[in-house]
């Protein structure tokens, strides 16, 4: 059956980021909606590798609209949206500045009653997994569930595996002080404070995964379990039967989604 998308709008906003930047925010909603802030968003996003995130409509969006949801997608730093150069200030030593665009679009969603950091999650995946963990471990309080698909948190080992290494021109290298000091300092795994009361997560890899060592989820994981200081849950989800996601089995791909949905509406209360 086609999916009707008559009742849905999309606000398309400047945001202004830490150092002024105005960054494009996609927000899909229904027509509708109370801009009251109850009401259960998902925010993401990648920023990277001049690669263009464009706001669509499918079947799953249409779930989420049906259940009073809204869809985030940010045009951060990082990403092709406008060319090389905004492709440049999001990359190497600059990649902080993906991380700030990311959390000025959640500010802004908060702010402008879209939504609350009660209601707020926040999804990406590889590249953008990485921004998601830098974005779950610099304000969790801002965030009531995570969900990241085969993302990358150890940054001071991403290149000693076999396909890291050619990721070493957008991210940069321990080799180079410089490039280490700025990989350091936003490396996910490695700013995971004990004690901190952190959103509920969900993690997904492939145990498979060719790009994306799948022990950059164990790890990160293993250690969020250790340090959290809330109730909310801090989960795995490892699939044999896939690797990065492309060319992942119909059957696996709907079963992952099934999860997906299912820790979102449990988390964000949706019924």
């Amino acid at each position: 059956m086609p999916v009707n998308f008559n009742d849905a709008v999309v606000d398309r906003v400047m945001v202004t980021s830490k150092d002024g930047t105005k960054v494009p925010l996609n927000i899909m909603h229904r027509r509708d909606m109370k801009l009251d802030g109850t009401n259960p968003a998902v925010l993401s996003g990648y920023g990277g590798f001049n690669i263009s995130v464009k706001p669509g409509f499918g079947v799953g969006r249409r779930l989420w609209f049906d259940h009073g949801g809204i869809s985030a997608i940010a045009n951060l730093r990082g990403g092709g949206e406008f060319g090389e150069s905004w492709h440049e200030q999001g990359k190497l030593t600059k990649k902080q500045k993906v991380f700030d665009d990311f959390t000025a679009c959640a500010q802004y969603l908060i702010d402008h009653k879209y939504t609350s950091p009660a209601h707020l999650a926040i999804e990406g995946g590889s590249n953008g997994g990485l921004l998601i963990g830098a974005a779950l471990t610099q304000h969790p309080e801002l965030y009531r569930a995570v969900v990241s698909h085969v993302g990358i948190y150890d940054m001071l080992r991403v290149e000693l595996t076999p396909n890291g290494e050619f990721n070493v021109t957008e991210y940069g290298t321990v080799k180079d002080p410089e490039q280490f000091k700025a990989l350091y300092a936003y490396s996910p795994y490695h700013h995971v404070v004990n004690g901190t009361k952190y959103p509920a997560v969900l993690m997904l890899t492939g145990a498979n995964d060719p790009r994306v060592d799948p022990m950059h989820s164990r790890k990160m994981i293993a250690r969020l379990q250790a340090a959290t200081s809330s109730s909310r849950p801090i989960l795995l989800r490892a699939s044999s039967g896939s690797g990065h996601g492309i060319g992942t089995a119909f059957s696996e791909a709907i079963a992952q989604q099934t999860d997906v949905e299912s820790f979102l509406f449990d988390q964000l209360g949706i019924r």
